[in-house]
């Protein structure tokens, strides 16, 4: 007898529909074969599922049993097939009519009593079989939250295998979950830190509203314990709450790598990831023989905060040029390739030399010429052009971290950055959530007008400091935001000036 029964596969942060096919006949021999191009944690699951027949009452097949996952072509992973595989033998030996088969597709692992434990990307699986027109997808207790998001089909909450056949045979009715966006943002939508934490370093903050107005990537160099991820850490406080759409979008990536956490919905705060030096490429970009985002998409609408910049392996920090321009990264295989997003920014910070002490007034740097060449020479030139604004954070006198009084407070500063964000949200009303960082280069020249004294001082910037041609986009984007925070139409002297300040590093450290 032949049951089919829908479900799903994860490719990249994507969900394909894959049919289950599973075929009882009787056989000389008993045996589970089961055929689709599954990866082994596919294949050992007749193991399990045949135990949690059992462990649940129903009969194991001892006839010939053959399953089927197709398409055969694309490849299926993880342990999300168990409960419509278990399903499938159910409905093929006669244990379950199949009245709704056609109508539910269903997700899930199951432990060998039969328990449904939760499985990865089901946000993706129910957006797949909304668009594949299925009632409802039956999906572990756990993984509800996430799927119920989606609007426009019945997400069945299921906990034991026993459960899901009592839905399907009609004999036990479960309520569709319903998702309140309220008690989501309620729970995850606020943040526990501010920039009025952080005592001193006004001119550092002053570079970080900048950053976060224009979307510009930014580099903090200074001593040992001067502030450097503090100021990064609360970088997203100042960014622009998350819209539904961006909220989704980073949701899908964070669940197809299992990274939600229990009882959550929807990411409702901007990302913020801090690998540590010793991550390898495929962890920043991603990668495996299935591919799975790295931290560069985890970080996706959020910051990617690069912690001491000169210790990262220089080639793995290269995969960083082409997702920085692009705010995608592709990873190809022989079986094919994926993209995943990566539209974030990049905030790193560095000492100035190997001891970290390197202008320091009170202490002396104990390095040598040499030593100070090789550390800096590990950043190479290409990816620190991508890198819009270079800052140095001094270290901050006794008298201000004495004073009882804070300093400028997120609240503070996300006034400045929404009237920035308002007047690009205008200006580039043709290309939603687009900002001054990453403009192209034919709208750099229809935006960044200059006067004829600002053209002067860009002029002789170049000249004198050699900088590169991307550099200069980059000089006129944050110019352009530092207008905008000014509320100011053209790009004046001032607002030039200060933008060639926050590239001077190229010339402080790496022409010297």
């Amino acid at each position: 007898m032949l049951a089919k029964l829908f479900s799903y596969s994860l490719l990249g942060i994507e969900a394909k529909p894959v049919e289950v096919e599973v075929d009882i006949s009787p056989a000389s021999m008993p045996r589970t074969v089961l055929v689709g191009m599954a990866e082994m944690a596919v294949k050992e699951s007749t193991h399990r599922i045949e135990r949690a027949l059992v462990n649940c009452g129903y009969s194991r097949p001892i006839d010939r049993v053959v399953i089927n996952l197709s398409p055969a072509e694309l490849p299926k992973d993880g342990a999300s097939f168990d409960l419509p595989i278990a399903l499938g033998m159910i409905v093929a030996s006669g244990q379950l009519v199949r009245d709704r088969l056609h109508d539910f597709a269903a997700v899930g692992e199951l432990a060998l009593d039969g328990t449904v434990r939760p499985v990865r990307g089901a946000l993706s699986m129910a957006i797949a079989a909304r668009e594949q027109g299925k009632t409802g997808l039956l999906v572990p207790v756990d993984n509800v939250p996430e799927a119920s998001v989606v609007d426009g089909i019945q997400i069945i909450p299921i906990g034991t295998l026993t459960e899901a056949v009592g839905f399907l045979s009609g004999e036990l009715e479960i309520e569709p979950a319903q998702f309140s966006w309220d008690r989501a943002v309620a729970t995850f939508g606020s943040y526990d830190v501010d920039y009025s934490d952080v005592k001193g370093q006004e001119s550092a903050k002053r570079a970080v509203t900048v950053a976060a107005a224009g979307t510009h990537h930014l580099l903090m160099i200074g001593s040992p314990g001067t502030g450097k991820t503090l100021l990064a850490r609360r970088l997203v406080t100042i960014l622009p709450p998350l819209n539904t759409e961006e909220s989704l979008q980073t949701t899908r990536i964070w669940s197809a790598v299992g990274r939600l956490e229990r009882g959550q919905s929807l990411i409702l705060q901007r990302p913020f990831r801090s690998p540590h030096h010793t991550i390898s490429e495929a962890g920043l970009v991603g990668g495996g023989s299935t591919p799975a985002p790295g931290e560069i998409s985890l970080a996706h609408h959020g910051v990617l905060f690069l912690d001491e910049l000169p210790e990262f392996n220089r080639r793995t920090l290269e995969v960083l040029r082409q997702p920085l321009e692009e705010n995608n990264v592709t990873i190809s295989r022989a079986s094919g390739s994926v993209t995943f997003p990566a539209n974030l920014m990049l905030v790193a910070a560095m000492n100035p030399c190997p001891c970290g002490y390197r202008g320091d007034p009170k202490r002396n740097c104990q390095c040598s010429p040499m030593q100070i060449e090789r550390y800096l020479a590990k950043i190479s030139g290409p990816l620190l052009d991508r890198i819009d604004i270079h800052v140095e954070v001094p270290a901050v006198p006794f008298r201000e971290i004495s004073d009882s009084q804070p300093g400028t407070s997120s609240a503070t500063m996300v006034e400045q950055v929404t009237v920035a964000r308002d007047i690009q949200r205008r200006r580039f009303s043709n290309r939603p959530g687009l900002c001054n960082g990453k403009m192209s280069t034919r709208e750099i020249r229809q935006y960044c007008k200059l006067v004829p004294e600002a053209e002067t001082l860009i002029r002789q910037a170049m000249e004198e400091m050699g900088f590169s041609a991307r550099a200069h986009d980059k000089i006129l984007r944050v110019a352009r935001t530092i207008a905008d925070l000014a509320n100011s139409e053209a790009i004046q002297p001032e607002h030039l000036h200060e933008a060639i300040n926050f590239r001077t590093l190229d010339r402080t450290y790496w022409a010297s």
